[in-house]
């Protein structure tokens, strides 16, 4: 964080008002203690946005205008929303584990000193203790030693023995609950074995940028999607007894500026899309909730009582405690009430030795500027997670130290990871174009293997810091999300191995610059692969100048010369993608010589081992896109904003219409759309049935954790259909359902909302059966605050993609 950022937020601690002479500027609010509206620059009025701020908008008091296609902007905050959240006893829809969980902090919090209450949310500051977070041990409480707050969403960063397991936007390309579920029991179980309490994942930002840094990281465009993969997620590691954390709440959705930001988005897009994602999270019993960098709507996340208080801890009624990402706590008595629980790694600013917590927070507490009752909630939702996830007893202690490999027991806790992360990595690879069955391979006399993409790194799997170099297979991105690699498997070396069966000769040119090498590896070859790459990552870092954010979507090292220069020596070229996320592929997708595409995606150690598995055919792809691949970078409705000073204003227009939602409304036509991909055999849909009716039913009345009201959540309609394997190979159909609201909703024309990853044998047949809530057809009425089911038809079609749909029927609400 710039000095400048922290000298401004320290001035608001002791200031009643501050006037921000600029464009965009907050100018009034509750947080401010302001009555009434300061000074803002000529040409702009001080507009009131909602009950909690106002801002400096330039022109007219109005609040920013969406697109047209988009509903009336608006950042109404919920009711719900008074400065504290509110009582774990007045919160509606509690699971009977929090319930139970409380019952026990409650009673050890009763024990405790004001001091020992407010450390539980104090970070003992950065490197000062074995993991990236840790809080100090509470001699009071029986068994608590502290807690351990550890890296990644792949795997245990800055530790060793560890499995790197694939990325979320891999594991999102499966469909495939099951699996998601099993990675997380899988990761959960090797965090537990390291002493680590709390993994920091599942990350759940949507891919609104298609160029943003992190979008790898989370599980792509679309917000049902990520739902259920976080969901699935946060089961699986916390069935291993280890607490998950739900990032980066919220709006945090590029890396440029992300602390010197303000994320300016309506309260329906919000609901509808980047909070629903944590939505589901909490009624996984998530433990934590992470908040991030960025302003939302003028306030920081970690200060945000419109998000914090009113939206998470409030509509939707989480129970566990909010902590800060790193340094992003920029107050102490405004943020905790506000609803920031734990500020994490400890200290204001990188060895700054000052924290906004411990002895400041007390004082604040004795001063009145925070109450007791605050203090308890805070310290009561902590212990209540490491009671909830049984960690007061039997849990291992830390046996790693993440700044120094010499300390520690070393223990392996990979288990046999290795065999699911590499049916993951195979059901999550993506055939995309398949010309005149190129693949699955059939014993070819000769391969050529050309680009840097299909080999070993130079410096080895982990010689870059925190993955920060395109070199080599390109197994995930580059930051904290990343861990090292126990070993990596590159796809020249597995399709080596694998071609000694068929006595097939290898050729290999592992540049991505020597054309003429290329070209003769590929010259006369049955089948040439070409590997490309797009790489991006975390800010801190910069890669080839990409500074996190992806600076455009072409594929790096000058991939599409590579690609046209072995098409041009050869008629079945295929090209194999290692990618973050999208690329534009329009140079040579459609050269005739460009024979199939498999996006394989961000693999993880497994790498070329899945992908020999898909290309020989042991595995018949299933993967499908948990994004749209367009034909322009300007087909997308949102791009990264790199420039601007001061606090960089990113204006959410777009609205509801992100990734194949804008595609849909636009009429743009999609190089690859949302949800799809091909198989080695075809499958039939037949027999759509619809029963069941929204109507009926008694709903809760709005109040905290009305959100998660069985009213809105429990099933009432089914879909069932038949789907036959007409093949002649057995393989993975992924159906998918999409529900298509009437025009007076003003929502996209298809939305996501049921899925299912199905194995059949050739010629078998089944009857596929997904449920659909009342939550699932309402959209959120602003003026209500409340989720209200749009009135009329909605559509609803079942079909291989979001542009695939083969079945078609509706129900009337």
């Amino acid at each position: 964080m710039a000095l400048r950022l922290v000298a401004v937020w320290l001035l608001l601690l002791t200031s009643s008002a501050l006037a921000q002479q600029s464009e965009w500027g907050q100018c009034g609010g509750i947080g401010w203690q302001v009555t009434g509206p300061t000074t803002c620059v000529a040409g702009t009025v001080c507009t009131k946005q909602n009950d909690y701020y106002s801002q400096c908008i330039p022109g007219a008091s109005s609040a920013p205008s969406s697109t047209p296609t988009s509903p009336p902007s608006t950042t109404s905050s919920s009711p719900t929303s008074s400065g504290t959240p509110p009582a774990q006893t007045s919160v509606a829809n509690i699971s009977p584990e929090w319930a139970a969980a409380y019952t026990k902090a409650k009673a050890a919090v009763a024990k405790l000193s004001l001091t020992d209450k407010v450390n539980l949310g104090t970070g003992v500051q950065w490197q000062k203790g074995p993991c990236v977070g840790n809080t100090p041990a509470i001699s009071s409480i029986s068994g608590f030693s502290g807690l351990c707050l550890q890296d990644s969403p792949v795997g245990v960063r800055y530790a060793d023995l560890v499995s790197a397991f694939p990325p979320e936007i891999n594991v999102a390309a499966t469909f495939n609950r099951t699996l998601m579920r099993e990675r997380g029991a899988a990761m959960g179980a090797e965090f537990k074995g390291k002493g680590v309490h709390v993994a920091l994942g599942p990350m759940m930002n949507l891919m609104r940028a298609p160029a943003a840094g992190r979008n790898w990281e989370g599980g792509g465009g679309d917000p049902f999607l990520s739902g259920e993969l976080a969901f699935e997620t946060i089961t699986g590691i916390q069935s291993a007894g280890v607490q998950a954390c739900a990032k980066h709440y919220i709006n945090n959705e590029q890396e440029h500026f992300r602390d010197s930001s303000s994320s300016i988005v309506d309260d329906r897009t919000e609901h509808e899309l980047y909070s629903y994602p944590f939505m589901r999270s909490v009624q996984a019993n998530v433990a934590a909730v992470m908040c991030s960098y960025n302003q939302i709507n003028g306030t920081f996340s970690c200060e945000n009582d419109q998000t914090l208080n009113g939206l998470l801890k409030g509509e939707f009624g989480f129970q566990g405690y909010v902590m800060s990402d790193w340094w992003a706590t920029h107050s102490g008595a405004p943020a905790v009430n506000a609803g920031l629980d734990m500020t994490m790694p400890g200290d204001t600013a990188l060895g700054s030795g000052q924290t906004y917590f411990g002895q400041n927070l007390v004082n604040a507490v004795q001063s009145g500027q925070v109450s007791e009752a605050r203090i308890d909630d805070l310290a009561t939702r902590i212990l209540a997670a490491w009671y909830l996830l049984g960690q007061d007893s039997g849990f291992p202690a830390v046996n790693f130290n993440s700044w120094s490999t010499g300390q520690g027991s070393h223990i392996n806790v990979q288990a046999d990871h290795k065999n699911l992360i590499r049916t993951i990595d195979a059901a999550s690879t993506i055939l995309l174009k398949n010309v005149n069955n190129a693949l699955p391979l059939k014993a070819p006399r000769s391969i050529g293997v050309i680009g840097n993409g299909a080999g070993n790194s130079s410096r080895g799997p982990n010689g870059y810091e925190d993955r920060s170099g395109d070199d080599g297979v390109l197994g995930m991105g580059w930051g904290s999300g990343t861990d090292d690699y126990p070993y990596l498997i590159a796809p020249v070396d597995a399709i080596t191995a694998r071609a000694k069966n068929d006595g097939t000769t290898v050729t290999s040119s592992l540049s991505d610059t020597d054309l003429n090498g290329a070209a003769s590896a590929a010259q006369g070859k049955d089948v040439a692969f070409v590997f490309i790459t797009a790489d991006s990552g975390e800010g801190y870092l910069t890669v080839e100048n990409n500074a996190g954010d992806r600076n455009d979507l072409n594929a790096w090292h000058s991939g599409d010369a590579l690609v046209e220069k072995v098409a041009s020596v050869n008629k079945n070229t295929i090209v194999v993608v290692n990618s973050v996320g999208p690329i534009i592929v329009e140079q040579w997708i459609n050269n005739p010589n460009v024979t199939a595409l498999v996006w394989s995606g961000l693999p993880g150690q497994e790498a070329g081992n899945g992908l020999v598995d898909v290309l020989y055919g042991a595995y018949n792809p299933g993967g499908r896109l948990p994004f749209t691949i367009g034909k322009s970078i300007t087909d997308y409705s949102a791009q990264v904003l790199y420039s601007g000073s001061g606090i960089v204003q990113i204006p959410y227009n777009e609205g509801l219409f992100i990734d194949y939602r804008h595609f849909d409304a636009a009429g743009i036509e999609p190089r690859f759309e949302f949800g799809f991909g091909l198989s080695y055999t075809t499958f039939d849909y037949s027999n759509l049935k619809i029963s069941g009716s929204t109507a009926g039913g008694t709903r809760q009345p709005i109040g905290p954790g009305a959100a998660l009201d069985p009213w809105l959540h429990d099933p009432v309609v089914t879909v069932t259909f038949t789907l036959t394997n007409n093949g002649t190979v057995a393989g993975t159909e992924v159906p998918q359902l999409y529900t298509s609201p009437p025009a007076s909703a003003k929502s996209a024309p298809f939305n996501l909302k049921g899925f299912d990853s199905i194995f059949l044998g050739p010629g078998e047949s089944t009857t596929v059966t997904m449920t659909l809530a009342r939550i699932d057809f309402s959209v959120w009425d602003v003026p209500s605050q409340s989720w209200q089911i749009a009135k009329g038809a909605t559509g609803i079609s079942v079909g291989a993609s979001s542009r695939d749909l083969r079945l078609k029927g509706s129900i009337t609400n």
